[in-house]
């Protein structure tokens, strides 16, 4: 199939936990979008939200691992370019447009910049194809109200993402009851303008909400977002044409350099569900908020055809079953994204989970923790007080609900 007039791309941004996932499977399960490709980056080498996301064709998804905005070989044109080629050779049925959910720590200038008529020009013939059969219309935000305060304030990513949007949706709005939310309400909504003055905002709850519109095409003009986002375009421009850019032999990122790191956790067993919750609670309390964002899918040994997805957004964690595994890959994948936080922390906690003995699990809580001037009883009853009271709040699993979803 020849691409005659450009594809409208539309970048789906949010910080860790936002709600991107949730809008995007909504947005999937309608008629109206049934001829939509979809990009997805995740941060980390394993991939997970490939498995969560319900694409009616699959062979119209695309998912990258590390993050579009740092490492070649997550680069959005090449992204584009792979759906681009397939079209081309009639291997995938036709699209008429595509969204490209980012990875919550995603910076969207390096990406923008790559899909603009003004942006990094093209050096090969893969940037000319795909400048020429894609074009930008849109960039939607998702911003998670009850985080998003604090989040903004910590991390310079988030504010990007606010200010970059021509539409910005509230999510978890739900959770605000009372005069005292409302007031809190409109006081960020005060704070988002500060922000981005240009940005159509909706109420993910509101009266009138449309998904449809949300990612209807449009006109996107960075120019018309501020001089701050043009001014960060033309900076991430000059990085790129002096050789400084994402996009080093080595893979850097720039979220390593800010102390941002991912962790794959692997098991091929089905595991104990009082493990798993012993797990999480310990997870919770030692890490703190260095512990940004965890999502995993689980084989639980009580039902191992219905795999359990797990979400945690700092000490909020989300849990519901799928009917089954979305894909031929079974294992229990846990990744972890942490911020200024030492590897084996994670590991060691995440012994717990495999089923090692009670001694096992606290001494292991004993180095983590580093506790031992406290003495090994102590240590014990501690982990038993955990034991208990995850296994007394871990809920059973219940049937999977597009309304209990976690929010990414």
């Amino acid at each position: 199939m020849k691409v005659d007039q450009p594809i409208p791309v539309t970048i789906l941004t949010g910080f860790l936990g936002a709600g991107k996932s949730t809008l995007l499977n909504e947005l999937l399960a309608s008629e109206a979008f049934a001829d939509s490709a979809v990009v997805i980056n995740e941060f980390g080498d394993v991939s997970i939200d490939h498995d969560l996301v319900r694409v009616n064709n699959r062979e119209l998804m695309v998912t990258t691992t590390g993050c579009l905005c740092c490492t070649a070989s997550s680069d959005i044109r090449s992204s584009l370019f792979e759906l681009y080629d397939a079209l081309e050779n009639n291997a995938v049925r036709p699209f008429n447009r595509l969204i490209v959910e980012t990875t919550g720590l995603a910076d969207p200038a390096p990406i923008i910049n790559q899909i603009t008529p003004d942006g990094v020009p093209a050096a090969e013939y893969r940037d000319h194809v795909v400048a020429r059969c894609f074009q930008l219309s849109g960039v939607v935000c998702a911003i998670d109200v009850t985080t998003i305060e604090e989040t903004i304030e910590r991390y310079f990513e988030c504010l990007k993402q606010v200010a970059f949007a021509d539409l910005i949706v509230l999510t978890k709005t739900d959770l605000a009851v009372g005069a005292a939310a409302c007031r809190s309400l409109s006081e960020l909504w005060r704070k988002i303008r500060q922000v981005n003055a240009a940005a159509t905002i909706v109420d993910r709850h509101g009266t009138g909400f449309d998904l449809a519109s949300v990612f209807a095409p449009r006109r996107y003009v960075p120019a018309e977002q501020g001089c701050d986002v043009e001014a960060w375009l033309a900076l991430e421009q000059a990085l790129a044409q002096e050789g400084q850019a994402q996009h080093n032999v080595a893979g850097a990122s720039r979220h390593a350099t800010a102390g941002i790191r991912s962790l794959a956790l692997l098991e091929s067993r089905p595991v104990s569900e009082q493990n798993l919750a012993t797990f999480l609670d310990l997870l919770t309390t030692v890490t703190g908020p260095q512990m940004l964002r965890l999502k995993g899918v689980i084989g639980l040994d009580d039902d191992p055809e219905r795999p359990l997805v797990v979400h945690a957004v700092q000490h909020a964690i989300y849990q519901y079953r799928l009917p089954a595994w979305p894909s031929d890959d079974r294992r229990t994948r846990i990744v972890a994204i942490t911020h200024n936080l030492d590897d084996s922390i994670v590991k060691k906690l995440f012994t717990t989970i495999t089923g090692i003995s009670a001694r096992a699990k606290a001494e292991m809580v004993l180095t983590v923790m580093g506790l031992s001037v406290l003495g090994f009883a102590l240590v014990a009853g501690l982990l038993l007080t955990f034991h208990e009271r995850a296994t007394a709040h871990f809920e059973s699993s219940p049937a999977i609900q597009d309304a209990t979803n976690p929010k990414r």
